[in-house]
């Protein structure tokens, strides 16, 4: 009996435990469904990328004598016509925890059920899925440390390959072209789909003993990259970590730390999906802050005269990608230095990040705001020019995304140009004084507790 494989964030044939379920059933329909609710939000940065990274999944399936069946409108009904056309019994996907997805996902299975179809989920784009790890109490974990030691302890199960032997079947009316969404002029996107992730992921491999040394440095190619391919399931974690397992040095074991604040935080926002848009910790909301205006603009734009934020915003519209220790540094500026509520930069990184996921968007800027998962946060203010300094000792990161910096004749200190050496070469004075607004940030968050 024909069934439908929906990809939604696993855009890949290995290791894709749904597919698996769907080529068991018999005949398979893979399909994608382009949600205007999604496809809209999302920025130029994401369109394009999510668009080769779907050629590149249709590529893929035409070596198997197929292609992918890609439909636009509402899930609610193109799904169910999809399944209909084709006479499947079920569908499958990989379930999604993500506030609208599992909305959406709960919509489309009463659908479904109205024309006796079965909605299958099997597996998801975690390790270790959302809810599954808890404490002794049964209450999900609050806090990151105890959360890792109890998702490490329960452990997951190895990669699986892809289908041996399948067969197809393909929708004949209704389908439009795979979207070709150019990215904006200049922008530099990483190469898209299955095969790109497990190259990418393969020579990082041969590198991560390095991980724990070279992690802070943005100036130096020390990360694996692998936000992105990880974003669009291009790459599963379990993948991920049954190479880390081989591999017993401490840059593994941090990495394999991060992979587990990936799903801690997808964990978090399942259990808070509220969180998306509202503060964790309610009272952080009750703190005194700025309205946006053009200080907002100088930060959107890479132009406060802080020479490692703005790198970092520029890397930002010129990649679709910033470093993760300039992220909080850029982050830690808007909120504490510029006192601006923590929404207005999770939406501007949403909007050009390429690798944007929603939870850990989300929730990195809480905890960069204090208003997060981490237990006393909200005096960790972050030093712009002693980061720069510190992670960027030779000023190469900054003089790469920062022109009027590039030249060390003209510019000795890319950290911190004089008055003058700015004016000579156009880079802006700084625009605010971060002592005084570290103080200030502080006074705030005292306001509020008394």
């Amino acid at each position: 009996m024909p069934s439908v494989m929906w990809f939604r964030r696993d855009l890949r044939l290995a290791d894709n435990p749904a597919l698996l379920e769907a080529v068991a059933d018999g005949p398979v329909l893979p399909l994608f469904v382009l949600d205007p609710a999604l496809w809209g939000p999302a920025g130029p940065s994401r369109r394009a990328y999510l668009g080769a990274s779907l050629r590149a999944l249709d590529g893929r399936l035409r070596q198997r004598r197929t292609r992918l069946s890609v439909v636009r409108g509402e899930p609610t009904r193109r799904v169910v016509l999809a399944a209909r056309e084709v006479g499947a019994e079920r569908v499958h996907v990989a379930a999604d925890f993500g506030p609208y997805g599992a909305r959406r996902d709960q919509e489309v299975e009463r659908a479904l059920a109205e024309a006796d179809i079965e909605l299958v989920r099997t597996g998801s784009p975690y390790a270790v899925a959302p809810g599954r790890v808890t404490n002794s109490n049964g209450d999900p974990y609050k806090v990151y440390t105890p959360y890792s030691r109890a998702w490490f302890d329960h452990g997951w199960r190895g990669p699986v390959g892809p289908p041996a032997r399948a067969s197809w079947v393909e929708l004949a009316d209704g389908t439009t072209a795979v979207p070709d969404a150019a990215p904006p002029p200049g922008l530099e996107l990483p190469e898209a789909g299955e095969v790109a992730a497990l190259r990418r992921w393969a020579a990082f491999l041969d590198k991560v003993d390095d991980y724990e040394e070279d992690r802070d440095r943005p100036a130096v190619p020390g990360t694996s990259h692998l936000s992105v391919h990880l974003k669009w399931g291009e790459i599963h974690p379990r993948t991920l970590l049954a190479d880390l397992a081989r591999k017993p040095s401490a840059g593994a074991a941090t990495y394999r730390k991060e992979l587990a604040w990936r799903e801690f935080y997808a964990d978090v926002l399942s259990h808070r999906p509220e969180t998306a848009r509202e503060y964790l910790r309610p009272e952080l909301a009750l703190m005194g802050y700025d309205r946006p205006g053009r200080q907002l603009e100088a930060w959107q734009q890479g132009r406060t005269g802080f020479p490692v934020v703005d790198a970092g915003m520029r890397q930002l519209r010129a990649t679709g990608w910033m470093h993760n220790r300039v992220r909080m540094v850029v982050a830690s500026f808007l909120v504490k230095d510029l006192h601006l509520e923590w929404q207005h930069g999770a939406r501007h990184f949403m909007h050009w990040l390429v690798d944007g996921d929603l939870a850990s968007n989300q929730q990195n800027w809480q905890w960069v705001a204090g208003s997060g998962t981490d237990a006393a946060p909200y005096f960790r203010v972050f030093n712009p020019t002693g980061q720069g300094r510190r992670f960027d000792p030779d000023g190469s990161y900054v003089r790469r995304w920062v022109e009027e910096l590039r030249d060390p004749e003209r510019v000795p200190d890319p950290h911190d140009p004089d008055p003058d050496t700015r004016d000579l070469v156009g880079y802006p004075q700084p625009i605010v004084d971060h002592r005084a607004e570290r103080q200030e940030a502080l006074d705030r968050w005292q306001a509020i507790r008394r």
